[in-house]
């Protein structure tokens, strides 16, 4: 199966039009959930002693922790709009199960991007397209953390340049949002998030689900 690219992001594009202020105020509702976690992990801090420059070890647990739930939510509420578009509810951003998996399978594709940056950076950037999918396999398939990352692999395989090209148009797609005064966030990451999710039912295999863009954006 090969990827393109452009079409991921114009589905991701077309798919919110659809209902742009919804995906608006799921955004919305992620960035008040990452304050209030913030503002728990700074309790947390100002109880044993840290501060924000300084966060304790406790502190930089719980924001670690709580983060990791957003992301749970924000992976789950993705898969689900992508699949039904018209029916997705903001329920969906609540999606805590299973989060040792989850928690798992973030820290080894972290642990490995680190390390291959560390390596002269080209290891790096070898991680993050070989392991971009292992989160949403966690979430969709309920895989374990070594089994989410195997399954990652095999699904890039051959299509691993344009998969590359994707994260660095999907980042320039998100660094024009935070150009917009940060507001642009809210209309950028629905974007990326359904073309990542475009990217990995097409290259699962699972394509009865995937439905081409209405339309292409006129350049």
């Amino acid at each position: 199966m090969k990827f393109s690219p452009g079409d991921a992001i114009r589905f991701g594009w077309e798919t919110f039009k659809k209902r742009p202020w919804f995906f608006v105020g799921a955004m919305v509702i992620l960035v008040i959930a990452q304050i209030a976690a913030e503002a728990v992990s700074t309790g947390f801090d100002a109880v044993t002693g840290g501060d924000s420059e300084n966060p304790s070890i406790l502190g930089s647990l719980v924001s670690y922790g709580l983060g990791i739930l957003i992301s749970m939510g924000m992976t789950a509420f993705f898969l689900a709009a992508h699949d039904d578009p018209e029916g997705v509810e903001l329920a969906a951003l609540w999606h805590p199960n299973p989060y040792w998996k989850f928690l798992g399978a973030s820290l080894l594709a972290t642990l490995a991007l680190a390390i291959g940056l560390v390596l002269f950076i080209v290891p790096g950037l070898i991680a993050m397209v070989l392991f971009m999918f292992s989160t949403f396999l966690v979430i969709d398939r309920g895989l374990g953390p070594i089994d989410a990352l195997k399954t990652s692999m095999e699904m890039t395989k051959g299509n691993r340049w344009p998969l590359f090209g994707f994260i660095l148009l999907c980042m320039l797609i998100i660094f024009v949002g935070i150009l917009a005064l940060g507001v642009g966030l809210l209309v950028a990451v629905p974007i990326v998030g359904l073309a990542f999710v475009y990217a990995y039912r097409l290259l699962s295999g699972r394509t009865a689900q995937i439905q081409p863009p209405d339309a292409r954006i006129d350049v």
